[in-house]
């Protein structure tokens, strides 16, 4: 159910109240303040209501003492959740001082006439708590008997339904008068706190009725060693106990003896925390607080063990309380900052985010490590306030950083806590911020712990859904640290895995962390996931985590976290690693992608054929760009073919093309050209000087839109001997994904197999086994193909005329068009022999579609250069002229001046505005750049030709390093009922 309203009768009604009480609603996992009478504000010192009902939805505890805090919002919990009801004492600070007094609190559920269950809380003063008193606790043992004797009247039982073991409020009575027993007997109070460690497991693997024995049984054996009412149940499988230092060892070690031989092989171990009066004196409560502390210290000890909670204990139990209490001043005071490191593209080499981490440096403790104030404020409900600090300061790093003048922002992750959800609505707290800030919300991703979306994954699949949903990206963090990771990536969608820093720790200890990274990053990128791996610290490390597909790489081999104020002196100093271009962050994120150890990967595609080949292949990352190639990446089996086929040691870094082997070179250079070009995959063999046949499989990755160059990935699928023949028929089929059919043909028999690939996808698969190939080819003609293409090709294909081309060129073509959708499409087909059996042949037919109208507009472009020439002639010295579509921006370029026609500039393409802008970064004069970006904006350039119909600018460009003044000239032109742009260039003298 929602949140119930009451009426505003009844509100007033309510609210006007004498008595101090609230009426609350757990919703979406969070208390939910309903009403809060004047009896309440009275008490707690609210003159604003309104602030009152702020303060309960957000910051509950603002007032309450410290040491009571985590225990009453744990209590709450239990009540919101559990039901039953609600009795706690703590202490609460009195409005306008530094005092405290007690506070009584009870509850109730009850149900509201529409069937919401709310719960109604009655708040009593029992009195001043005096901090100043240092005997002991005598007035809070005073104050807190009272209170706790008119408890035990209220309540119908003192004692635990579970196990029969005094209450926890009760224990603490009972226990306040076994340590003046024990102090009287000359002997030292001891109080311990107990936890058995694995419940959990051992509930999942028996079944909770199984886990209530033996927690039974546990309590049994602690009643008979300390005494049944000196020990109590606090909760769950834990435990608390009151004895004196006289035999406690013995105690103890008789425990954990008799309850190992109870469970045997199945007996949880026991941590026992244990707080001793020398330390200081303090109530029970506090006592037991510490004993649980000391428990705690032995979270990674899984054998029965004991801890003494000892002076360091007692120094950080009293910095925890300095944390709680110094919070919002550290915050107004700057002791708590934000560091920053730096996260880097694997295969860029540049910053692509940046990931924010509190620091507090204080002026009394100095640097106070995350990793001790942090799990202080968790558990204290307040971590949520530093957190949204940390959001706060993000985004005035990022103001800062553009008033500095560096205009590119890469996101910043920032880590959130279980305990934030709990404590306010975090999402809406966040994107307030953010959106207040006029940054977009991709300015900020958001990091949560595996183990914090483990504890409670429907929930937490919610939160994540929904800051996705609000445009934030999400991120895994410390993904590998427990058990549970598979199961949550099973069922929550995050955008990145961040791996734990365990693996780099463990990366010389074996092969079995590099084994299993190795088949995560596989996983990763099978579920289309980012993956970030922390912890980097060695050169050997980033070449391992660049080889098996690991998107981004975090840690000290890069940078250390910093201050923003250090981050800016490395910008002045010129020793920034550099941030990444937001329009190259595809390109490089799909080149990142490629695991150099999984086929598959560059395959794009799942096929069975493929799965001896896994981990075993020659793989690489070729960029081309032009005539230009270079070694972006290679595994390790790719460099040590290089170096026994060619005798050459190829670097792990990028190597140019020019610095390998003249061997590497030209025959297979011109292949991955061809790929890169086209975009399609080839199957390349090729005979070496040994006689041998390399076999290859070039892919095209992805094209950089600022550079043009094309990422192309390589595997060396084997090396024959002469005669063994062509044995990868499977992953030529798994790989033909550019073709529309296949022909396998036996030309004695004319049997064949076809293989078809679907329109748009890249799948191909066995249409059909059939024979008399050429005369049903013919018929299928005869259906399909246009018409007036049909005699040319029947008198071509021909089984006599293909094995004449085969024996005279090596290979047969024949383009022709089909009816597609009753729509004309353009067909290329090649034929050539199988290799060392010249009775097998293979005919491949592909979509040549786009590549004929683009040649169709090259010819048109071909026959309108007489007109260019007679414009020339009347208009003055044209250096070129381009005619483009203002529809699509697609463009045709007529250069008729030798100087332009050396510039390298493209004659044709998708987008004349974006390569204006790419050519002028080399072709226009420095200072004239800007300004011809600038009205050259395609928006601003239609404009202006609406209004005055024409447009001209004059500029200088750079032509063989020399400065050339020259007129532009635009206007809109009808040509075929079309508009067209048309845009000239005129040299210009120096007298003009």
């Amino acid at each position: 159910m929602g949140r119930y309203e009451y009426s505003d009768i009844e509100r007033k009604t309510l609210e006007r109240s004498r008595m101090p009480f609230a009426i609350y609603q757990f919703v979406d996992r969070r208390v939910a303040t309903l009403i809060l009478s004047d009896g309440f504000c009275e008490l707690f010192g609210y003159s604003d209501r309104a602030k009152a009902y702020h303060d309960m939805d957000n910051d509950m505890y603002v007032d309450t003492h410290p040491d009571d805090a985590s225990r009453i919002a744990e209590e709450a919990l239990r009540f919101a959740t559990e039901g039953g009801s609600y009795d706690v004492i703590y202490r609460s600070r009195i409005p306008g001082t530094k005092d405290y007094r007690m506070i009584h609190a009870m509850g109730e559920h009850f149900r509201a006439a529409t069937g919401e269950r709310l719960a109604a809380v009655w708040y009593t003063d029992e009195g001043r708590y005096n901090t100043g008193d240092t005997s002991g606790g005598t007035l809070l043992k005073r104050d807190l008997s009272e209170a706790l004797h008119e408890q035990s009247l209220l309540k119908a039982s003192n004692y635990d339904y579970l196990t029969g073991l005094p209450s926890m409020t009760y224990f603490f009575e009972l226990a306040e008068s076994a340590r003046h027993v024990l102090l009287d007997a000359g002997d030292e109070p001891m109080m311990m706190f107990m936890d058995l460690s694995g419940m959990k497991y051992y509930n999942s693997r028996y079944g909770y009725s199984k886990g209530d024995e033996l927690l039974i049984s546990f309590a049994r054996l602690l009643a008979k060693y300390f005494g049944n009412e000196r020990c109590c149940r606090v909760g769950e499988d834990h435990f608390a106990a009151v004895t004196g230092r006289s035999g406690i060892k013995e105690k103890l070690d008789s425990l954990f003896s008799e309850w190992k031989e109870m469970y045997k092989s199945d007996a949880l171990a026991i941590r026992v925390g244990i707080y001793r009066e020398s330390v200081e004196s303090v109530d029970v409560s506090s006592a037991c607080d510490r004993a649980k502390y000391a428990c705690d210290s032995m979270r990674n000890v899984y054998e029965s063990s004991v801890s003494w909670f000892d002076e360091k204990m007692l120094y950080e139990a009293r910095g925890k309380q300095y944390i709680i209490e110094n919070l919002d001043r550290a915050i107004e005071e700057k002791w708590l900052t934000v560091y920053y490191q730096a996260i880097v593209r694997s295969t860029s080499g540049k910053v692509c985010d940046e990931e924010a981490l509190a620091r507090w440096i204080d002026p009394e403790r100095g640097m106070m490590s995350p990793g001790f104030f942090v799990p202080v404020l968790e558990e204290a409900g307040l971590i949520y306030k530093l957190d949204l600090f940390v959001v706060e300061q993000v985004l005035e790093k990022i103001k800062k950083m553009k008033e500095y003048g560096l205009p590119i922002a890469v996101p910043i992750s920032v880590n959130l806590s279980r305990k934030d959800f709990e404590s306010c609505d975090i999402i809406d707290e966040i994107c307030k911020r953010v959106d207040a800030s006029g940054y977009g919300r991709d300015a900020i991703s958001i990091e949560i712990t595996e183990s914090t979306v483990a504890r409670d994954i429907d929930f937490m699949k919610a939160q994540v859904e929904r800051f996705r949903e609000l445009g934030f990206k999400v991120w895994m963090d410390d993904f590998g640290s427990g058990y549970s990771s598979l199961d949550v990536l099973q069922t929550i969608k995050f955008d990145l895995i961040k791996f734990d820093m365990h693996f780099m720790q463990q990366f010389d200890s074996g092969n079995e962390s590099r084994i299993i990274l190795t088949e995560l990053m596989k996983m990763a990128g099978s579920l289309g996931v980012e993956t970030i791996c922390e912890g980097v610290e060695r050169e050997d490390q980033v070449h391992f985590l660049r080889e098996i597909g690991c998107s981004k790489i975090q840690g000290y081999y890069y940078e250390k976290p910093l201050s923003l104020e250090a981050l800016l002196e490395k910008f002045d100093r010129g020793l920034e690693i550099g941030f990444e271009n937001p329009e190259e962050k595809a390109y490089y994120e799909a080149i990142g992608r490629i695991n150099l150890y999984d086929l598959s990967m560059i395959a794009g595609r799942d096929d069975s054929s493929l799965k001896n080949y896994f981990d075993t292949l020659p793989m690489a990352i070729i960029e081309v760009n032009g005539e230009e190639a270079r070694f972006l990446r290679s595994n390790q089996a790719y460099r040590e073919f290089v170096e026994n086929a060619f005798g050459y040691d190829l670097p792990r870094n990028v190597t140019e093309f020019s610095k390998t082997p003249q061997g590497i070179g030209p025959w297979f250079l011109e292949r991955v050209r061809e790929c890169s070009e086209t975009g399609n995959s080839v199957i390349v063999d090729e005979r070496m000087k040994d006689g041998t046949t390399l076999h290859s499989f070039v892919r095209s990755i992805d094209t950089n839109p600022l550079t043009g160059s094309t990422a192309v990935a390589v595997a060396v699928l084997a090396l024959t001997e002469d005669g063994e023949g062509v044995t990868y028929a499977n992953i030529a089929r798994a790989m033909a994904a550019d073709y529309y059919n296949l022909f396998y043909v036996d030309l004695d028999t004319e049997e064949f197999i076809e293989y078809r690939s679907p329109a748009g996808e890249e799948t191909i698969a066995v249409e059909r086994h059939d024979s008399d190939f050429f005369n049903k080819a013919r018929k299928d003609a005869a259906d399909h193909m246009h018409a007036e293409d049909l005699v040319s090709f029947l008198r071509s294909f021909t089984k006599e005329n293909i094995i004449r081309t085969l024996d005279e060129q090596k290979s047969y073509t024949l383009s022709y068009r089909l009816l597609v959708n009753d729509r004309p499409v353009f067909m290329n087909m090649k034929a050539t022999r199988m290799q060392d059996d010249d009775s097998k042949i293979i005919i491949g037919v592909s979509n040549i579609n786009l590549q004929m109208n683009q040649r169709r507009a090259i010819e048109k472009l071909m026959q309108e250069q007489a007109m260019y020439n007679r414009l020339k002639a009347l208009l003055g010295d044209i250096m070129v002229m381009y005619t483009i579509d203002p529809e699509t921006d697609a463009f045709i370029e007529s250069s008729v001046d030798s100087r332009f026609e050396g510039l390298g500039v493209a004659k044709a393409g998708d987008n004349f505005f974006q390569a204006k802008d790419m050519n002028a970064d080399k072709l226009i004069h420095p200072d004239d750049r800007m300004r011809f970006k600038l009205l050259l904006e395609k928006e601003i350039l239609l404009k202006r030709l609406e209004k005055k119909g024409v447009f001209t600018m004059k500029y200088r460009m750079l032509i063989d390093g020399e400065s050339v003044t020259v007129r532009l000239r635009a206007a809109m032109v009808k040509e075929s009922g079309e508009n067209k742009l048309i845009i000239a260039v005129n040299h210009l003298h120096e007298d003009e």
